[in-house]
């Protein structure tokens, strides 16, 4: 049985609008997301998040992260996804002078 993974549209936001305080990057997600790659394209260190509240995931200036929810799936459990209607949302954690970061979505139905 074959299944389709669709790219969603890239989420961005340039170094001019991330402060202390966390902003919004890009739309809410509409579907269930199979894989999510964060990547901070700034000279500073930024935290991101989905609720707008707490620091979830750290990347450092120039990296990325990688995740692919739904690798280890079972035919007991199925696979793992993440919600959809997630907002995500970033803020620095040393100011960045250049650059953006970048969500990047992929999602499908298991």
């Amino acid at each position: 049985m074959s299944q389709v993974c669709t790219i969603d549209t890239i989420r961005t936001l340039a170094f001019g609008s991330i402060s202390g305080t966390f902003a919004k990057v890009g739309s809410t997600t509409t579907n269930a997301t199979r894989l999510v790659c964060f990547t901070n394209n700034t000279d500073g260190d930024m935290f991101f998040s989905y609720d707008g509240i707490n620091n979830m995931i750290f990347v450092v200036a120039g990296g990325f992260k990688l995740f692919d929810i739904c690798a280890n799936r079972d035919d007991k459990n199925g696979v793992y996804l993440l919600s959809s209607s997630m907002q995500w949302y970033v803020k620095q954690s040393t100011a960045p002078s250049k650059g953006s970061v970048y969500i990047e979505v992929l999602y499908g139905m298991p």
